[in-house]
């Protein structure tokens, strides 16, 4: 950049540093009063002030007219500095808090205006969950897709006519019956990843308290855990679902059964069979907890 001595100092003494280029042999300077005077374009005779403010560097430097590279340098002296945009932390213990704390309907308030992650700007809508508050099944998916946001209900379309399908083989449904009947089924997250991706983690965690608290409300006899991203919320867990499913898990102390999302089987309809022992071994769970204890 093409500064006078004069502009350098200026914009050093407001904390602005320079690129020096390679010092490179230059010409004595010439005589006073010969081309290269201060009046030519030259080094100043005059002192450098000590100090100067910002209102007298703009005015030291030179016209657009006669140096293009002036508004850059004007530009560098009147550019405030870049401000950190501060990034909340996952956890938020206020908040967690104030979930842990809500009855259904406060919960379901706080889920429809929860900004907690940039999910609450693509959204259509949150999706809460359906099904009977005091189900003795909880059957827990991912995250919402496209009709999930366009209708704001859990497992919808294609998969949810398959997941339907699967719970009326052992006589469950969605729809309005008693609890040992009807199913309550949610969502991992709340609000669509755009396009249909994957949750990240920082999403999954803002989310989960929401879960946890409906968990904690329903109570339920067993919990289906449906999917990848379902598995690893609740379980806290990277195995593949091949190697957890078979067996009983917990979660918040209520018995939890592994099993594939029904998009995944659409995709993979081999996996159907072992999806149904899973679903068998998820009824004889229920079965045993609603039975009496036995005399001692």
């Amino acid at each position: 950049m093409n500064l006078s001595e004069r502009q350098r100092l200026m914009l050093r003494e407001m904390g602005i540093r320079l690129w020096s280029a390679p010092s490179r042999a230059v010409a004595p300077p010439a005589a006073e009063g010969g081309a290269g005077s201060a009046a030519a374009g030259g080094v100043a005779a005059e002192p450098a002030p000590r100090r100067s403010n910002l209102r007298g560097a703009a005015a030291a430097m030179p016209s657009p007219a006669s140096s293009p590279q002036a508004p850059i340098a004007l530009a560098l002296a009147l550019a405030p500095a870049p401000v950190p945009v501060p990034v909340p932390g996952i956890t938020d213990d206020a908040r967690a808090a104030q979930i842990a704390a809500a009855d259904w309907p406060a919960l379901r308030e706080m889920v429809a205006r929860c900004e907690a992650c940039a999910l609450c700007r693509t959204r259509r809508q949150t999706v809460f969950g359906v099904g009977h508050p005091q189900a003795h099944w909880m059957i827990v998916g991912e995250a919402p897709g496209e009709q999930e946001d366009a209708q704001g209900e859990p497992f919808v379309g294609a998969a949810g006519q398959l997941l339907d399908n699967m719970l009326r083989a052992l006589q469950l449904t969605r729809e309005a019956a008693p609890p040992q009947r009807q199913v309550y089924i949610a969502n991992t997250l709340k609000c669509r990843p755009p396009r249909n991706r994957n949750p990240e983690p920082e999403e999954l965690a803002r989310c989960e308290p929401f879960l946890l608290r409906q968990i904690e409300l329903i109570r339920p006899r067993i919990i289906l855990a449906m999917g990848r991203f379902a598995v690893q919320s609740l379980l806290r867990s990277a195995e593949p679902i091949g190697k957890l499913r078979g067996r009983v898990h917990r979660c918040q102390g209520v018995p939890l059964v592994v099993t594939y999302h029904p998009a995944y089987l659409l995709r993979n309809p081999a996996d159907k069979a072992r999806a149904w022992d899973d679903l068998c071994l998820a009824a004889q769970i229920a079965e045993a907890a609603a039975s009496p204890a036995a005399p001692a």
